[in-house]
């Protein structure tokens, strides 16, 4: 995968487009990523991650909703955020366009609406030399990346964006964190989902073993307590997974059901004889309790028949009395009459003294108006007349309460004038002192903003001369530090040469002694009777023999060799010598001959005074605002003091015209209340008055008419009294019966009438009569016959029923104990197998020495082939001293853990990662991650990865081991492969001349791109 362009748009600090070339950058190999704190630096990383992925690394992409957290807040509201990211992965050149939601303002009236998120996928065709869209399915773009790179966005930032603080942690983590991250970059879920599986089938088929066990148990127990005292085996105890349990079960089984049919068989003729003699006893009862009835019937009609001889008075009293019910119910109207008339007559005089009592007070309440000589003897018209006269004045009090309701309001208003003057006098005096200082306040803030704008120019001039010498003491230090390398490079390409003129020189001896002793190695392959391989001979009669000292073709070969390595060698000093001495020549170039002590002392002092005059600059801001706000001020307050004196010249004429009108209406209210405390009281004390004296005449014609009623109703009753054969409406009044009482009498007539029949009826049966004349019948001798018979059945019956239940539950339960001994047969197999496979899964089984589960055995596979290929690295940053190597050892609760040892080549032992020193731990943790990015990368399908970004950690190297990292890092190009380093380091910026610098502003993020192509 190589990255070819980067563009950014309102997207993290970036408010504008930020266009990124990595072609140019990686065109140099290494390329450095720097920027201030805050700049911006990792957010270039996350949009590569966003791009590819749609999401952000970590926990950065938890810090609200997706859109919102992405989106930069310098970022103008028209403008949609948006990451477009060209590159080539496994042969294809793709361009990812991704959009993140988007709260833009409406087209239409106010607020926000919400654009949803959109993504585009393109692929280049070569040659048609144009974009061709693939998709624009947010599913499908991810799931094609994720297939062409082979890794998900968890690996990618692992093995691509190479995270130091992450791999330093994982040098000293424990075993679980450690397999926690090899889990998630090298997707051994699976194993643990296997693990998982089995353990899981192994609790099932556990559990269906000890549900058949437990249900064949309790079929068991269920069959003892069926069987009772039939069986002879003692009951089966065993517990569920138990050998034999089925057998056993089975065994006592077939015992307890023969005990069981032979008890049904007794009990089953016992019913039989018991039945027959309960038949009889049956009988014999029923004609007893016959007679019995019979007897019983004829003595208790005899016994109601000299009952109703005795109460015979009674009867005729009773219906004496409803005969004269019957004739009362003919004056029962005129009686109703008279009271309703009687009671309305009453209700009237009892209204009228009320209201003549209140009519009787109103006079002291009216202030004695006229009419309080009505309270006592006065008729209905007279009372009448008088309410129309108090409700005429009544009438004529409305303009006098509007007269009142403005003297309120004049009072109101006058109190008002009062408060403004108080306030408008209070404001003026404060006014006056405020602008009377105004000329001295202007002065000093105009004096203040000047001094901020000059502070500000020369903040500007200082920082054009500072950076020229800040690069120019960085090249200096660069020029100083290159000439000692130049230096050590010379002597070690002079020794170089040396070596290889050497080596050459002995080669070329060895070959010319061989050359002269060749005869002797041909002389060694001549046979007897066959030809020489030079003149073709057969005799051989003086061949050679070999000298003291002779050069074989062995040696000849080892000392080419040798001579080869170390032209080789030659080369590569010659090739480092000249690189060093054109990176020396470019540092002089930058920095001069002046001393980069005394070029670092022109920066401080330039930085020193640069940053002073921005602190002066940056109160110009805070000084103008002021300025216009006192302006702002000065102006408020002249207009607030000319106001306020026009208004003082206002509330005089306004007062005058108060004070006249409020002593008009003085005089007018004084006559209208007449002696009230307002005209409100007067006007309720007048309505009140005429409501009493309307209510005293309506109760007087009342009492009029109620009387006349009465009078019409009492002739009424009278007459009908008189009719109806009763001396006086009293004795009417006396006769008459209320419905309860009608209903009661009517029912004890009826209930003598119903009686007497019913006891005629009895005595005139023949079969009563006749029973009557036999013996009197013994019930308790013949239902206790009876009852006992009856016992005898129930008991031989319930014996019969329980001993077929228990046959047929014993028989129920067999079948279902010998049905689940079958099926549990291959279940026990089964988890027998399975319980074995889990165990050996998880660590637990006997057979896995190492108590090592299945992940782990995996993960610490992994973990050999990462530390491998760290180790490759580690030994060159370290100078050979260090090695990391994968350990297997037990760790805690007795099983093998994932262990990562340093082998360190001075003291030859072995120890804990934990144990190294901070730089130490970098290149460690250096060498780790790029071990890690080679295996996951060939996990992965063998996916090229020719762009990689490492993120900090360097500051705590010193100047040779950064080199050695630097030069490590340099082999990582080797097959066009381009490395990103993002560092806060200064002297990586001397060191590494392709550069990406984030610049940061109050308007947002920039980035500037230096080196390169």
């Amino acid at each position: 995968m190589r990255l070819h362009t980067l563009k950014i748009t309102a997207f993290g600090p970036f408010g504008g487009t930020q266009e990124i070339d990595f072609d140019a950058l990686s065109s140099a190999g290494l390329f450095l990523l720097h920027g201030p704190t805050g700049a911006g630096k990792t957010s270039v990383l996350d949009a590569v991650c966003y791009a590819l992925y749609g999401s952000v690394p970590g926990a950065r992409q938890n810090g609200g909703s997706q859109g919102q957290h992405l989106r930069s807040d310098h970022a103008e509201p028209g403008v949609r955020t948006e990451v477009v990211l060209d590159l080539t992965v496994a042969g294809r050149r793709l361009e990812l366009t991704r959009q993140p939601p988007y709260a833009r303002p409406k087209k239409r009236g106010t607020g926000f609406t919400t654009e949803k998120a959109q993504s585009w996928l393109r692929e280049h065709d070569a040659e048609a030399r144009a974009w061709k869209d693939l998709s624009r399915s947010h599913q499908e773009i991810g799931e094609e990346i994720t297939q062409l790179l082979g890794m998900s966005k968890d690996q990618f930032c692992q093995v691509v964006l190479l995270p130091q603080g992450d791999f330093a942690r994982f040098l000293r983590a424990d075993a679980e964190a450690r397999g926690k991250l090899l889990g998630r970059l090298f997707d051994t879920h699976r194993f643990a989902a296997v693990e998982q599986r089995l353990a899981e089938d192994r609790r099932a088929a556990e559990k269906q073993v000890k549900a058949g066990d437990t249900e064949l148990l309790a079929d068991a127990h269920r069959m003892q307590q069926a069987a009772g005292d039939t069986a002879e085996l003692a009951p089966v105890d065993a517990e569920p997974g138990e050998p034999g349990l089925a057998d056993a079960v089975l065994a006592w089984a077939a015992v307890a059901r023969s005990g069981a049919r032979e008890r049904f068989t007794h009990a089953h003729l016992a019913l039989g004889a018991a039945d027959s003699a309960r038949t009889a006893a049956q009988d014999a009862l029923a004609a007893e309790q016959d007679t019995a009835r019979l007897q019983r019937r004829f003595a208790e009609a005899h016994a109601r028949a000299a009952a109703l001889d005795e109460r015979a008075d009674e009867h005729r009293a009773l219906q004496q009395r409803m005969d004269r019910g019957r004739k009362a119910e003919t004056v029962a109207p005129a009686l109703a009459l008279r009271d309703a008339a009687d009671a309305e007559h009453r209700t009237a005089l009892r209204e009228e003294a009320r209201t003549r009592a209140a009519l009787a007070a109103a006079p002291e309440l009216a202030g004695g108006a006229p009419g309080e000589h009505l309270a006592d003897d006065a008729g209905p018209g007279a009372l009448a007349e008088a309410a129309r006269r108090l409700a005429h004045e009544l009438g004529g009090l409305d303009a006098a309460r509007r007269a009142e309701q403005r003297l309120t309001r004049i009072a109101d208003d006058r109190a008002r004038l009062d408060r403004e003057e108080r306030a408008d006098a209070e404001l003026l005096a404060e006014t006056d002192g405020w602008l009377d200082a105004w000329d001295t306040r202007r002065a000093g803030l105009q004096a203040r903003v000047e001094r901020a704008q000059e502070a500000a120019t020369r903040a500007e001039h200082l920082a054009g001369q500072l950076e020229p010498v800040r690069q120019r003491a960085a090249a200096a230090v660069e020029r100083d530090r290159l000439a000692e390398r130049a230096g050590t490079a010379q002597e070690a390409t002079l020794r170089a040469r040396e070596d290889a003129a050497t080596a050459h020189e002995h080669w070329l001896k060895l070959k010319e002694r061989r050359l002269r002793g060749v005869a002797a190695e041909l002389a060694e392959a001549l046979v007897s009777g066959e030809p020489c391989a030079v003149c073709g001979s057969v005799e051989h009669p003086a061949p050679s023999a070999r000298s003291e000292g002779h050069v074989d073709r062995a040696a000849e070969e080892h000392a080419l060799a040798a001579h080869r390595g170390a032209e080789e060698h030659r080369a590569d000093t010659e090739r480092r010598l000249a690189r060093v001495r054109e990176e020396l020549a470019a540092a002089k170039a930058a920095a001069g001959d002046t001393p980069a002590g005394q070029l670092a002392e022109a920066a401080r002092e330039l930085e020193s005074r640069h940053a002073e005059a921005r602190a002066e600059a940056s109160t110009l801001r805070a000084a103008r605002e002021t300025l216009d706000h006192a302006e702002r001020e000065h102006g408020r307050r002249t207009t607030a003091r000319q106001e306020a004196a026009t208004r003082t010249a206002s509330r005089a004429s306004l007062r005058e015209a108060l004070d006249s009108e409020r002593d008009g209406l003085v005089g007018e209210l004084e006559q209208a209340r007449r002696g009230a405390a307002s005209v409100e009281a007067r006007a309720a004390q007048l309505e009140r008055l005429v409501t009493l004296l309307d209510s005293a005449a309506d109760a007087a014609r009342a009492v009029e008419d109620t009387a006349q009623r009465l009078k019409d109703a009492d002739a009424r009753l009278t007459d009908a009294a008189f009719h109806a054969g009763f001396d006086t409406p009293e004795a009417a009044a006396g006769a008459l019966l209320d419905d309860a009482a009608h209903r009661e009498l009517q029912h004890r007539l009826d209930a003598w009438q119903a009686e007497e029949a019913a006891v005629r009826a009895v005595l005139a049966e023949e079969d009563t009569a006749a029973a009557a004349l036999r013996p009197a019948a013994d019930l308790a001798a013949a239902r206790a016959a009876a009852d006992a018979a009856d016992a005898r059945v129930r008991a031989a019956a319930s014996e019969r029923d329980a001993a077929a239940r228990r046959c047929d539950a014993l028989d129920r339960l067999s079948r279902s104990a010998a049905k689940e001994a079958r099926r549990l047969g291959p279940l026990r197999a089964a988890y027998n197998r399975i319980a074995r496979l889990a165990s050996l899964a998880a660590g637990t089984s006997a057979d896995n020495e190492r108590k090592m589960r299945l992940e782990s055995y995996v993960l610490a596979a992994r973990l050999e082939q990462v530390a491998a290929a760290a180790t490759a690295r580690l030994r060159r940053m370290s100078s050979g001293r260090y090695t990391l190597v994968h350990s297997d050892s037990l760790s805690g609760r007795g099983r093998s853990g994932l262990g990562l040892h340093v082998v360190d080549a001075w003291t030859g032992r072995e120890r804990d990662t934990a144990t190294l020193s901070g730089g130490e731990t970098f290149f460690a943790s250096l060498a780790l991650a790029l071990g890690l990015a080679d295996v996951v990368t060939d996990e992965a399908g063998g996916v090229r990865l020719d762009t990689l970004f490492i993120d900090e950690g360097f500051g705590s190297l010193d100047d040779q081991t950064l080199d050695e990292v630097l030069d490590v890092l340099d082999t990582l190009r080797e097959r066009d492969r381009s490395v990103g380093i993002v560092s806060h380091v200064g002297d990586l910026r001397r060191r590494v001349h392709a550069q990406l610098e984030v610049v940061k502003g109050r308007e947002g993020s920039e980035v500037r791109q230096r080196g390169g192509v």
